[in-house]
């Protein structure tokens, strides 16, 4: 799987968050937060893809969606310590974990890997 395969939908899943956050709550940090990474998750995500048509790869997008994805995980990890609610600082934190994980194996393994011309 390619890098940008998840960033996009994860960055629309933040986007999304954040704005239920706000109009539910009324939460400004939720609002600024989900916005603020989400669409650097959706904008790293779109230059690693036009990056991958190009037949290469974009350590800045690969390292910036590994900086988001870290970032949210000890965030809401620790609004999940701190109020133990599962939704939906436990949620994101798990997932958010997932995602550095993938990020980090992709970072390790030289990025997204082109077909070779006999597949």
């Amino acid at each position: 799987m390619h890098d940008f395969c998840f960033a996009i939908p994860y960055g629309l899943i933040i986007v999304a968050g954040g704005l239920v956050g706000y109009f539910k709550k009324g939460s400004i940090a939720s609002l600024v937060g989900g916005l603020g990474t989400g669409f650097l998750l959706l904008f790293a995500g779109f230059v690693s893809q036009k990056e991958f048509e190009k037949q290469g790869n974009s350590n800045f997008a690969l390292f910036l969606e590994t900086g988001c994805a870290f970032t949210l995980t000890l965030v809401m990890g620790l609004r999940y310590i701190r109020t133990s609610k599962i939704m939906p600082a436990g949620i994101v934190a798990a997932v958010s974990s997932l995602m550095t994980g993938f990020y980090v194996y992709k970072i390790s393994s030289g990025g997204n890997h082109f077909p070779s011309k006999s597949e």
